[in-house]
């Protein structure tokens, strides 16, 4: 029997805690054979709080975790015991695909990891910005300055604002983190 992943649909805002009690519960209950993984993808995020940058998570499915397991026998019949398991962990609502439930694609949980690794590597802001928006700046030397959004550009985490000073208008590079919405 090989393990494949599934989708488990958490109340809202326990996705951490399921994780933790399966992951806790996995040996005492020996578990080790049947479950191998458990992800609850989150990506990081930058904001700016009191004039300071900081990073938080986000979680990119809320209210999902995922695990990758064996729940199904050869014949697509669901083995009990990690279907209880499973089942019986505080903050389950149940497996997404009714019953039995439908395995997810490895290949779309590889994207998730990617995701999940890409945004390691980036700073990824907390709104995103569209070109011709106005925004406020609330860090640096324009602080305070209203600006349009000429240029998005994602992969560095710039955009590319016109900030009228003194009666012209001047284009300014600033970071996502040092501005916001209007």
């Amino acid at each position: 029997m090989r393990s494949q992943w599934f989708i488990i649909h958490t109340l809202s805002g326990q996705e951490g805690k399921v994780k933790e009690s399966i992951e806790r519960r996995i040996k005492p209950e020996e578990m080790n054979d049947l479950i191998k993984e458990v992800l609850v993808p989150m990506e990081k995020v930058v904001e700016v709080r009191n004039q300071k940058k900081t990073v938080s998570s986000r979680k990119l499915w809320p209210g999902y975790v995922f695990v990758d397991m064996v729940l199904l026998d050869e014949n697509n019949r669901i083995i009990e015991k990690p279907w209880y398991f499973i089942k019986e962990t505080q903050g389950v609502i149940g497996f997404v695909g009714g019953e039995p439930p439908i395995p997810t694609p490895a290949e779309e949980v590889e994207q998730i990891k990617a995701q999940i690794s890409d945004s390691e590597e980036t700073e990824r802001p907390k709104v995103s910005f569209e070109v011709g928006e106005t925004i406020k700046i609330n860090n640096g030397p324009f602080l305070n300055f209203s600006g349009v959004i000429e240029e998005v550009e994602p992969a560095r985490g710039k955009l590319r604002v016109t900030v009228n000073i003194f009666g012209r208008n001047t284009p300014v590079e600033l970071e996502y983190w040092q501005v916001e919405k209007a």
